[in-house]
């Protein structure tokens, strides 16, 4: 029987990230949403490949860590080479677009109701 990998494994974390342990976080962050532009191709690291099957529609970088059960920093580094060689896209979720509507009046909450919202669910 085969033990399970430990994802706190450094040895595994460092081949996985080919050594690197930080990417510039203006690019990405935890909560950008992530979209394959391209199918993956042989010869590709097998956290790729997930990346681009797993991101078809807009995935959150902690999600896409959850599900391959990595660190959010050693994700937000593979995310980085995608992103760098143009296999993906990013966006960060407040730069995403607000659908038009026939009144102009559309906003978002105010910071005041969301904090009520959050005090609520803080409750449960």
């Amino acid at each position: 029987m085969t033990r399970p990998v430990d994802r706190e494994d450094p040895d595994r974390l460092y081949i996985v990230t080919g050594g690197r342990s930080r990417v510039d976080e203006s690019s990405i962050d935890s909560v950008s949403l992530i979209v394959s532009e391209c199918d993956p191709t042989p010869g590709m690291q097998s956290e790729h490949v997930k990346i681009l099957r797993m991101c078809t529609s807009p995935t959150a970088v902690v999600e896409i860590a959850a599900e391959l059960r990595l660190p959010v920093s050693v994700v937000k580094i593979l995310v980085c080479d995608l992103l760098d060689t143009g296999r993906i896209t990013a966006r960060h979720p407040s730069t995403t677009a607000v659908p038009a509507r026939a009144n102009s009046k559309t906003r978002l909450p105010e910071p005041a109701v969301l904090k009520q919202v959050l005090v609520g669910l803080e409750k449960l």
